[in-house]
C-alpha cells in the first residue's frame, strides 16, 4: 500500500487524528489531536503562527471538541513543536520539567535573525535561510507551560486515557512520548524521523534507542512519528539502526583520535545515505564524542550548522 504523506489532518479512527508536513525535513514537523466525549487533547503545535492556525483550522472544521483544546502536551522544546503555543488559548499546556528548562533557549527572535540577518549567522546563513526561510518567526511568544511532570504524567481525554511518557534526555533534553493505549496510538515527537536523519542534540543515544524499544514493546496499530509519514515497527526499527550504526561508527573513529569534524566526514553513510538532512551527522557526532569524554567544547548552534553547511557542500 503506498504511503499517505499528504499535508493536512488525517483520521486514524475513534477521535484520534494527526497533522502531517512533507517532506519532513528542518521545520516540517508533525502533531496530533485526540478527541473523546467533548473534550480534546493536541499533541504540539508548529513551527510558526501561521501554520498552526492553519492546523487548529482543520481540527476545528473535524471535530467540534477542537474548539477549545482542554490540554495540550508538547513533546520537546523544538521550536517547530511548540512556537504556536500562543494560539490554543484557555489550553493546559504540559510537557516534562526538563523540556520546559529549555523553552528559552532558542528563541524565535534568535531564529528570526539567523535567518533574516546574514551577519548573525555567519558562514551558516545560506544554510539556515535554506533551512528555515519558508516560516516566519516574528510575533511569536512561547509562554512557560502550566504544568511540568517527571517520569511519567497521565490525565482522561473523555473516556480515554492518555500516558505522557518522559524518554530523555535524548533528541533534547525532555523527550516526551504521548500514548492512547486503548485506541494503540503512540504521538512519538522527534524521537522518531521517518524518512530522515535523526538530530542528536543532547543524547546519550542509549537512552534514544531504549525509547524506540520501549515503542516496539507497546502494542500500536499507528505510531505518528515527529518528522515523516505515518510509520510501523519497521520504521521503529530503522531510527534505532541508524543510531547505533551512528555510535558504533563514531566510537571506532573517537579511539582513532580523529576530531569531530573529520569523523563526520569519514563514515561512509551507506543505507542511509538516501535519508533527508544527511548533514545532521556533524552534530550525531559531536553529541557522541562529548559523550565519549571528548576534552574539547562541543560548538556552539551557530558553529553546528556552519559545520552542516559544510558537509552539504561537500557531499
Amino acid at each position: 500500500m503506498p504511503i499517505d504523506f499528504r499535508r493536512g489532518l488525517h483520521d486514524l479512527g475513534n477521535g484520534i487524528y494527526a497533522w502531517l508536513q512533507p517532506d519532513g525535513s528542518w521545520g516540517w514537523s508533525n502533531a496530533g489531536l485526540v478527541v473523546d466525549s467533548g473534550e480534546s487533547l493536541l499533541v504540539d503545535t508548529l513551527f510558526d503562527l501561521k501554520l498552526t492556525a492553519a492546523m487548529l483550522e482543520a481540527m476545528r472544521r473535524a471535530e467540534p471538541a477542537a474548539e477549545r483544546i482542554g490540554t495540550l502536551v508538547n513533546t520537546h522544546a523544538n521550536g517547530d513543536h511548540c512556537y504556536g503555543n500562543q494560539l490554543v488559548k484557555g489550553a493546559r499546556v504540559v510537557t516534562s520539567e526538563a523540556t520546559a528548562s529549555e523553552f528559552g533557549e532558542v528563541t524565535p527572535a534568535m531564529l528570526h535573525a539567523m535567518v533574516n540577518q546574514p551577519e548573525a549567522a555567519g558562514p551558516a546563513a545560506a544554510f539556515l535561510r535554506e533551512a528555515f526561510g519558508a516560516f516566519d518567526f516574528e510575533g511569536i511568544e512561547v509562554p512557560p507551560p502550566d504544568e511540568t511532570f517527571r517520569g511519567e504524567w497521565r490525565c482522561r481525554v473523555g473516556e480515554k486515557e492518555i500516558r505522557a511518557i518522559e524518554v530523555g534526555p535524548a533528541h533534547t533534553r525532555g523527550d516526551v512520548l504521548v500514548h492512547v493505549p486503548a485506541d494503540r496510538v503512540v504521538f512519538t515527537g522527534d524521537i522518531l524521523f521517518i524518512g530522515g536523519t535523526p538530530i542528536v542534540w543532547e543524547g546519550p543515544v542509549d537512552n534514544w534507542i531504549a525509547a524506540c524499544d520501549l515503542i516496539l514493546a507497546m502494542d500500536l496499530d499507528h505510531i505518528v512519528p515527529g518528522h515523516g509519514p505515518l510509520t510501523d515497527a519497521a520504521g521503529v526499527r530503522a531510527v534505532r539502526d541508524y543510531l547505533g550504526f551512528i555510535r558504533d561508527e563514531t566510537r571506532l573513529r573517537f579511539e582513532a583520535g580523529l576530531s569531530p569534524r573529520d569523523a563526520a566526514f569519514d563514515i561512509p553513510l551507506g543505507a542511509y545515505a538516501d535519508w533527508l538532512d544527511s548533514e545532521r551527522i556533524v552534530v550525531n557526532v559531536a553529541t557522541l564524542y562529548r559523550e565519549f569524554g571528548y576534552a574539547e567544547p562541543t560548538p556552539n548552534v551557530v558553529e553546528l550548522f556552519a559545520a552542516m553547511a559544510d558537509y552539504t557542500r561537500a557531499r
